[in-house]
């Protein structure tokens, strides 16, 4: 049974963190290249606005914010999902190479495959989720070992590893190819927003849809895995049955954000790892905010890139490697004393 106590401060932290998401988004809606008025941004939401002014809001500012906000909830999600059944708190889909596996995926597609533009929207998460499993597999395998299970700063090594390896492969893949599919190779890589309209929201909602109430049910169970093997065993949990549904749930959720977000790591790390901080490391309790979490810093870190630097502004990944690289070093370095 959870505190009371316990249960209201997760509820303030869930109101604060809210609000943190609406004043981001107020924020984002108003500022770009092209102005927009926050006196005007009720009119034009409530369909009073120009043709202007309902042209920046609707088709080039909203549909980015509502992309960007899901992404991050995604790797959140994924990220506290890796870190509880690999009992390791360096888990994260991009530091461990399933989003590089999902980007060399994207690439051989997008390069070697004749693209319908109808269905590409559709076929990219597709994609991603199959070179991003095979990937995760993989890293899962080399890492297992039978005596000791999984080592958490040798699995980290080793999807540093795979990651440095996919990525060496699609600068290979990309080297001959034609210049605007480098271009978009190339932004992919950096974490750049690019599948920013509405349609590809079908790529990403579907997704949290499904699993955010599917890993609530099993919140349970990742407390349990969480702790240890034999523990786990000793209750009657089947640990590789759960393993397995909860690491396809965690590759899908990170596959479908970066099919549109591009290569982002460290969401997946801090959004669990802040959460943790604030409410404890029950499942039933952090998962929820470090959803909220997630999508609020990856939509402050594009709403910050995308108005820096002119004309285009800067990827929202580089944005958040730069939070995220030293937060990293910081927990590796404190899982190693």
């Amino acid at each position: 049974m959870i505190h009371p106590s316990i249960l209201r401060k997760q509820r303030i932290i869930l109101g604060i963190t809210t609000t943190f998401i609406l004043f981001t988004i107020i924020i984002g809606m108003g500022l770009g290249q092209a102005s927009l008025s926050y006196d005007r941004l009720l009119p034009t939401l409530l369909g009073q606005g120009t043709f202007k002014e309902e042209f920046v809001l609707f088709s080039l500012r909203l549909p980015r914010i509502v992309i960007t906000l899901l992404a991050g909830m995604a790797l959140a999600l994924s990220g506290a999902i890796l870190q509880s059944i690999t009992r390791n708190n360096l888990a994260d889909p991009g530091i461990i190479g399933i989003n590089a596996g999902a980007g060399a995926a994207i690439a051989l597609f997008f390069l070697y495959f004749p693209i319908d533009s109808s269905s590409f929207i559709y076929m990219l998460p597709a994609v991603a989720f199959i070179g991003a499993l095979l990937t995760a597999t993989l890293i899962y395998l080399f890492a297992y070992n039978k005596q000791t299970g999984i080592q958490p700063v040798h699995l980290v090594l080793i999807g540093v590893g795979f990651s440095m390896a996919l990525s060496g492969i699609m600068i290979v893949l990309i080297s001959s190819a034609e210049r605007a599919k480098v271009d978009f190779i190339a932004k992919w890589l950096t974490g750049n927003v690019w599948g920013a309209d509405w349609p590809f929201i079908l790529a990403i909602l579907p997704w949290l849809l499904l699993f955010i109430p599917f890993t609530l049910y099993k919140a349970n169970r990742l407390n349990i895995l969480n702790l240890s093997e034999p523990i786990a065993v000793g209750v009657g949990i089947s640990i590789q049955k759960e393993r397995i549904m909860l690491l396809v749930a965690a590759v899908a959720l990170a596959a479908s954000a970066v099919s549109v977000t591009g290569g982002i790591a460290f969401i997946g790390l801090m959004g669990p790892h802040i959460a943790k901080a604030l409410v404890g490391s029950r499942h039933q309790l952090f998962i929820p905010v470090a959803v909220l979490f997630g999508g609020w810093l990856l939509l402050l870190a594009d709403t910050i890139g995308r108005n820096l630097a002119e004309p285009d502004g800067i990827a929202a990944g580089i944005i958040v490697a730069f939070i995220g690289a030293p937060y990293f070093v910081y927990l590796l370095l404190k899982n190693e004393t």
